[in-house]
Formats: structure tokens, sequence, C-alpha cells
């Protein structure tokens, strides 16, 4: 089979690269390839409220089943693609079909980080990444009483919010005193935290998870945590929420260039390889106000890379260049940040009363790099247009070191 674009992934960026593909006038027949069963779905929703049991899996669907057929789309399912031949730019798919293209997205996004030690890899111990996975948990959760996360980033804190929201008695573990305090500093931290025992979350920081271990049978869900320097937590639901790994390994054997554990592309998604692109998580793409690349892991961005790339296999001039943002959902708190996310200097809590924030970040010279608001829109929108021009953060003399 031949086709001109080959669309490899089932997120938000494979379907945004499909359809602007499109959409910037591609004729071509287009095919999507996902390991997934499931057609590609909103995943923000599976941490809240999924978990909670506010909707369901319907709820998710990116595009109703008719996008596909109305836009010439082949989407095919629970398949990945087992080679890719960037030379010959034909791609091998576990079906057992080879496809060759024109131009490839590879949009294979990310996997949840193991955790590196005894237990954790074991099968009664839930990771949430996809939609089969969040139905498990939500199942688990309906006949569990109490719930440890390993892990204080967004997934894990929506996912104890959500978890203490439906009852269960939840502690948190974590490497960081604070949660998210390397990315959004200490005062960002401490409020989150705030939101987190608001809710009745328990927030162990600065503790290494040793082990994981069954009580009982060893298929069942009930765990002993081993945290350094306390004694063992027990609870019938362990979440391990640690990060994510970039699916790389289908570029890295195709020779695309890989930085960062990632593929390294330009602002308009190509890669190292004519005909070949990257967006969403798995990208290392060039962000064109920026002025370098970026590794960023948000949803929005995703699907904004995945535009670019679509677009420009179908011949439209389109570039990365918004300041990457997200929003993260804790209960029934928004906190909304937007940053090139390589890092700051200096930031500055401005506290708005009523339990609204704004957190500036600065670098060296004062330039805004970052902001994080919760209910100061008009705060979050000023900061993406401050960074994106590279203007000082407000009241920059006031900013202290953290």
């Amino acid at each position: 089979m031949h086709v001109e674009l080959l669309v490899v992934g089932g997120g938000p960026a494979a379907l945004a690269a499909a359809t602007s593909y499109r959409d910037h006038g591609g004729r071509g027949a287009v095919v999507l390839v996902s390991d997934d069963s499931a057609p590609p779905y909103f995943r923000p929703p599976l941490s809240k409220g999924y978990l909670r049991g506010e909707s369901e899996a319907g709820d998710t669907e990116l595009t109703p089943a008719t996008t596909y057929t109305n836009r010439g789309i082949t989407l095919l399912l629970r398949q990945g693609v087992t080679t890719l031949s960037a030379g010959d730019r034909a791609a091998q798919l576990s079906g057992g079909a080879r496809i060759t293209f024109k131009a490839c997205v590879l949009a294979t996004g990310s996997a949840p980080k193991p955790l590196p030690v005894p237990g954790a890899d074991a099968p009664a111990v839930a990771m949430l990444r996809s939609l089969a996975s969040a139905e498990q948990l939500r199942a688990a959760a309906r006949t569990a009483r109490s719930a440890v996360v390993v892990g204080s980033g967004f997934i894990g804190c929506e996912a104890a919010a959500s978890l203490a929201r439906r009852g269960l008695d939840v502690t948190v573990v974590s490497a960081e005193d604070l949660p998210q305090e390397k990315r959004l500093g200490a005062d960002a931290g401490r409020r989150i935290a705030g939101w987190l025992a608001e809710d009745g979350v328990t927030l162990i920081g600065g503790v290494q998870v040793e082990a994981i271990e069954p009580l009982g049978d060893p298929d069942q869900r009930p765990r002993r945590v081993r945290v350094s320097g306390r004694d063992p937590l027990e609870a019938d639901l362990v979440l391990v929420a640690g990060g994510i790994d970039p699916n790389v390994t289908l570029a890295r054997a195709a020779g695309l260039r890989v930085e960062q554990d990632r593929v390294v592309v330009d602002e308009h998604m190509r890669a190292s390889v004519p005909g070949l692109y990257a967006a969403g998580d798995v990208a290392y793409a060039r962000n064109a106000t920026a002025g370098r690349h970026l590794v960023v892991e948000h949803w929005g961005e995703a699907e904004a890379m995945g535009t670019v790339a679509g677009g420009v296999a179908a011949g439209a001039d389109l570039r990365w260049d918004a300041v990457p943002g997200f929003w993260t959902e804790i209960g029934d708190r928004t906190l909304k940040y937007a940053a090139w996310g390589d890092g700051y200097d200096r930031a500055r809590l401005v506290d708005h009363g009523g339990g609204a924030f704004t957190v500036w970040y600065a670098d060296e010279q004062g330039r805004a790099v970052g902001v994080a608001t919760h209910e100061a829109d008009e705060d979050y929108e000023r900061g993406s247009e401050l960074v994106a021009a590279g203007k000082p953060i407000p009241d920059v003399a006031t900013v202290t070191e953290e």
C-alpha cells in the first residue's frame, strides 16, 4: 500500500497531523496507525473527571468516528510500526502490512517511566497513561479504601486529589520536598501542597521509595510501600506516577537524529531525514520565538506540533512559535502555566487574596521566562505575552532568589 501521509501514533499530535494535512490541501491517501485499542482520545480527564466517575470513556473521544471517514483518514488500531526505513520511505506494521509513504509523522508519544525499585513492575501496581489503564484504576478505586501515589508531578497530584474525592485515604510520596518544586519553585509547591491537604491527601516529601511489596497474594492489589527513613506504608491501591519516557525506539532505529531522548526537529517539525516529521512528547522541537529547542510534554503543544507537521507535509508554511502552556486541575482548582520550560533564575509570588496567586519567573536579566497562576487569568495572558517578547516581569527589582 502506498500513501501520501503515514501518521504513527494515537494521541493529539497524531490526529492533529492527519486533519491538518487535509485542512491545508493534502489530497493523497492518509493512514493513521495506533497501537491503542481506542481511537484518539482526550487523556487529561483520565486522572480527573474520569477517575472520579464523573465522565465515561465515550466522553473522551477527540473527534466523532465519522471524522475519519469524512476526511478520508484510514484509522488502523491495535497495530504498531515494527520497522521504519527512512531511505525507502516504508513501514512494516505488526499486522503484516507494508506501507510506503511520501511523508511520515512520528507522533509515538511516551510511556510511563518505570520506578526502578523491586516490585514496582508488578501488574497489581497501577500506572496511568492509556484509557485502558484508567479503566483498571477506576475499577480498583471502587473497592479500595486507601491509596499510595508515588510521584508529585501533575498526574500524581491530579490523581491523588481525584482518589481522595472518591473517599479514599490517600498518601503521596515524592522525592521532592514539595509538589513540582523543581519546575515551579517552592512558593507554587507550597500552594499545591496546601490544595492536597485541603482534599485530605497526606504528602510525604523528600523521600525515596525503596520497594513495593505484596500484602499476601502477589496478584492482588494491596501493597506495602517501603520508604526511606520511615515506617512502611500499606494501601489497597498503589499508583506510580513518576514521569514519562518518550517512545523514541522506532526513530532511533530509522537513523533519525535524537537528543534529550527525543527526535530533533526544526520549527516546521521536520526531522533530520527528508520526508519525516515528529510531533508531541517524542519531539525535541525548535521553537521559533524562543530561538532554541525545547522539551515539552503538554497536551496543547502536542496538538500544535501535530498541526504544524501535517500542514507542512501538505505544503503549507507553518511553524511552531507559541509559548508553551497548559492547565492542570487538582480537585476543583486550576493552575495555569506558560513558560519556555527550560529553567529560570528567579521567581516572585504575588498573592491576590482569596487563594488567587501569580508566580512570575525570570532569567538572570529579569526577562520573563514563565508564569504560573491560579484564578488570575489576566496575569496568565499577560505573562504569555511577556515571555514571548522577552520583556521584564512586573516589579522585576523585587524578585528574590529561590
